[in-house]
């Protein structure tokens, strides 16, 4: 079986609002090859350990994930 990435997010501050937030992770495929992985997603307060991001074949990360988030109105 090939390898896998998962990115989970959480956003514990109850009374703040939602979070916009976009990321990339730059991972190397079993084929040798290097993937950018980009995605933007909604995390609402008070969520815990979200999944955001979950793919295959890679057998190692060739940087941390980036995630940049703002605050919505």
């Amino acid at each position: 079986m090939l390898g896998g990435a998962q990115l989970n997010c959480s956003h514990v501050e109850a009374k703040a609002p939602p979070q916009f937030c976009s990321f990339s992770w730059a991972l190397h495929m079993a084929t040798g090859d290097q993937k950018i992985v980009e995605g933007s997603f909604l995390l609402p307060p008070g969520a815990a350990n979200v999944q955001v991001y979950q793919g295959g074949g890679f057998d190692r990360a060739m940087s941390d994930p980036i995630v940049i988030c703002r605050g919505t109105k």
